[in-house]
């Protein structure tokens, strides 16, 4: 699973050619999460408040990026 972006003890990644919805995996220490791309919510997991904030912010500054990467 390639490594996008690693921020704030945050990492996220994405599996090419995964299943649909369009999303990427994160991680923050013991907590995993599964985020659409389109609609920047959860799928699966849970992360803390202020993680999923950040992830939020950046994933709607990347998400014509992700959209590429999904591609």
């Amino acid at each position: 699973m390639p490594e996008l972006c690693r921020f704030f003890g945050i990492i996220i990644t994405m599996f090419y050619d995964d299943h649909a919805p369009p999303h990427f995996h994160v991680r923050y220490g013991e907590h995993k999460a599964i985020m659409t791309i389109d609609s920047l919510m959860l799928l699966e997991g849970h992360l803390p408040p202020r993680a999923l904030g950040l992830v939020a912010e950046w994933g709607a500054l990347h998400q014509d990026e992700l959209r590429d990467d999904w591609a």
